[in-house]
């Protein structure tokens, strides 16, 4: 079964909202029962391959959909949770992937987005904001420029390796004696990175990246 849909999506006869089925029809047409046919699908929802709605209409029934990220950030932190993947790899995978996220958005960041980037700037200087919701926005803001670079497996690559590490990062913030110390360089960082970015110039917008991923991590994992 899920070699039968996997085949169908590879060949080009399922493309991205197509519907299956029905799950009694299905598991008919390829003779397995309807639990392991409902199996199958629960396993491709899981990769984020199939989506499921009930009801009727155009969002019912299950239909192939693309939400790369969420496969690969589902599979990323569980494997780095198991420590398949060492802390230390996962850093070098984000400093290479966020270097060229960087460049490519200080060539082609369209000015909706530099608008967008500048707002996560101002609401992470707020000075009554709680370390839980700088976390969300400082992820919010590398992904952001990870998605303005236009690539798109670079951008979803970006977001399932921050957030594969996000909450053991979220941990280590909390437990730091002094939180306002690196919130200040993060705050720096983020606008040098901004700078960069705006003026077009993609060397020094990777190296500060690099040097901003790099001291945060020493800070939070020593």
């Amino acid at each position: 079964m899920l070699r039968h849909i996997e085949d169908e999506i590879l060949s080009g006869r399922l493309q991205v909202g197509a519907q299956l089925p029905p799950e009694r029809e299905l598991a008919a047409e390829l003779s397995v029962s309807r639990p392991a046919a409902r199996e199958a699908i629960r396993a491709l929802e899981a990769q984020g391959v199939l989506t499921s709605g009930v009801g009727v209409g155009p969002a019912s029934g299950t239909r192939v959909t693309n939400e790369r990220s969420r496969a690969l950030t589902r599979l990323l932190r569980l494997q780095v949770a198991l420590a398949q993947f060492p802390i230390d790899e996962v850093i070098e995978l984000r400093v290479g992937l966020e270097r060229s996220a960087v460049a490519l958005a200080a060539r082609q960041a369209a000015a909706e987005e530099l608008a967008q980037l500048e707002d996560l700037l101002a609401q992470m200087r707020r000075p009554d904001i709680e370390l839980e919701e700088f976390n969300t926005l400082d992820n919010d803001f590398h992904v952001m420029i990870a998605r303005a670079g236009g690539m798109g497996l670079i951008s979803d690559l970006c977001v399932a390796v921050r957030e594969s590490v996000r909450l053991p990062i979220l941990d280590s913030s909390r437990r730091l004696p002094d939180w306002g110390a690196l919130r200040a360089d993060l705050e720096r960082h983020h606008q040098q990175i901004f700078n960069a970015i705006a003026a077009g110039d993609g060397e020094r917008a990777a190296d500060l990246v690099e040097d901003h991923i790099r001291m945060a991590y020493s800070v939070l994992l020593g």
